[in-house]
């Protein structure tokens, strides 16, 4: 990919289609409902700032990363954040589009005072396991539990 310009900038509502088209390419599904309902959300707390960011590449969206800051949420004391969801356009993976995503969050997640940033990852989905592997993160020293409900 010839070098053109990247621009990291916060997630707005209006980015909804481009978020929308780039998890289609990826997944082969529409979840237009499920991404109206989390950019709502996130846009939409009051109590929180909003963390989650696109990439655009000449002026088009890309990728998006989104997360959540939290005080003092499940016992935890200090501010944490999540990575709920992350995406890239299936033709512009393996450019350092998301590495440079997580780059910036993390770094606006150390401004908010955040200490410890987590995510969860399919057990069997080895390419983003590694993925965040490389980005550092390792394997938490918290269970997460489930319950199916009968």
């Amino acid at each position: 990919m010839a070098s053109k310009e990247r621009v990291l900038r916060v997630l707005k509502q209006e980015d909804l289609d481009d978020i929308v088209r780039i998890d289609e390419a990826a997944s082969k599904q529409s979840r237009r409902e499920y991404y109206e309902r989390k950019i709502a959300g996130l846009l939409n707390r009051k109590a929180n700032i909003n963390c989650s960011i696109v990439c655009e590449i000449d002026g088009k969206v890309v990728g998006f990363v989104m997360g959540y800051v939290f005080f003092g949420e499940f016992g935890i004391t200090d501010a944490t954040a999540t990575i709920d969801t992350l995406g890239v356009h299936p033709d512009l993976r393996n450019y350092g589009v998301a590495s440079e995503m997580l780059d910036q969050f993390m770094m606006n997640m150390k401004a908010a005072g955040v200490k410890k940033v987590y995510t969860l990852v399919n057990w069997d989905d080895f390419a983003l396991e590694k993925f965040f592997s490389r980005q550092k993160f390792v394997p938490s020293k918290r269970i997460n539990l489930e319950y199916e409900l009968p």
